[in-house]
């Protein structure tokens, strides 16, 4: 009889775990919460600023929220967490919703920190002379944070536009911070995509030089053709219905500092940061965050136009939104419910 309870028991545990690997890490059986786990594509990074000074504001505490900010620096990695119902959401680039709409998964974004990337190619100097576009991308070595990461998108993006093919040069799986800044000194790679505060620590030293500036509006349209809206918080469209009050509660707490950003100086900013961000040179910090600030919305809301931008770059150098690009639905892919409640 014991031997026969237990074998019964065996596919009624076996659907428990399931059940428990598929539900959300901070979801209530209610189907609301006030605990969100969120994935930062990299916590330090200038680009994804808004997260963590959100957090230093006491905003999630003001809107009566929890908000477990974790950092992972690749953004392709941060999209596996999420989709593997380990977190929430992730702060990361509106691109990956385009991506994941094409192979099958929706996502959407729920507030958009950026207008623009908010990252640069930069050039080792000493390769400066032979590499001064893309046009030139053709046989070289060209860091990304990782492959299929925003970086990775991007880099193949501006090489086809610029008549380079993917097959013509060589990804390199680069990182960020510390780990980029040793491939551009040990030669590892030619050139790379990076973001704030490893741009400013590039070329204040001179290792590297300013290729192609994505982190203007300026910038931005003369290498992509219009604005390319970056930096957001993305989530599973099924958590996002079942979620509303506490993704209010949160986007509400998010435009405040987006607010906040575009109200004060670099400086006022620098000054609520973490002293650890800011590393041993608190004025070079101070300045990756006045040369990227012009990046961020004031309010939240997807720039009118961004989404097709982003569609049309991506179409010809994207496989996967090359095969499906008759089928998204771009529509889909971010909401401006939240952000434009919290400007109300």
């Amino acid at each position: 009889m014991r031997k026969t309870l237990a074998l019964l028991a065996v596919p009624v545990l076996a659907v428990g775990l399931a059940a428990c690997r598929g539900q959300s890490p901070s979801a209530s059986a209610g189907g609301d919460t006030d605990k969100i786990s969120i994935m930062v594509g990299g916590l330090d990074k200038v680009i994804y600023l808004p997260a963590k000074l959100t957090e230093q504001l006491g905003y999630f505490k003001d809107a009566g929220l929890q908000v477990d900010l974790k950092s992972e620096p690749s953004g392709a990695d941060a999209e596996t967490i999420m989709l593997a119902g380990q977190v929430d959401g992730v702060v990361g680039f509106y691109d990956h919703t385009v991506d994941l709409q094409a192979k099958g998964k929706c996502v959407e974004s729920v507030v958009q920190f950026a207008s623009v990337p908010g990252e640069a190619i930069v050039v080792a100097t000493t390769k400066a002379a032979t590499l001064t576009g893309a046009k030139d991308f053709a046989g070289k070595k060209l860091g990304v944070t990782s492959p299929g990461s925003s970086t990775d998108m991007l880099t193949q993006a501006l090489a086809v536009r610029n008549g380079v093919q993917k097959s013509q040069y060589t990804t390199v799986k680069a990182g960020a911070g510390a780990t980029f800044i040793a491939a551009i000194d040990n030669g590892g790679i030619d050139a790379g995509i990076t973001t704030d505060p490893t741009i400013a620590k590039l070329t204040s030293t001179g290792k590297a030089k300013v290729l192609i500036d994505l982190r203007t509006v300026e910038g931005t349209q003369a290498a992509l053709g219009g604005l390319y809206p970056a930096a957001s918080v993305y989530m599973p469209c099924e958590y996002v219905s079942t979620h509303k009050a506490a993704i209010q509660k949160m986007v509400t707490a998010f435009v405040k500092t987006l607010k906040f950003i575009n109200t004060h100086s670099a400086a006022e900013i620098a000054a609520k940061m973490p002293a650890d961000y800011a590393g041993s040179d608190p004025k070079l910090y101070e300045q990756s965050i006045n040369d990227s600030k012009g990046m961020f919305t004031a309010d939240g809301v997807m720039p009118d136009g961004g989404p097709q931008t982003v569609f049309d770059v991506l179409k010809p150098s994207n496989e996967a939104v090359k095969a499906k690009a008759d089928q998204i639905d771009l529509g889909k892919t971010f909401t401006t419910e939240f952000a434009k409640a919290a400007g109300a």
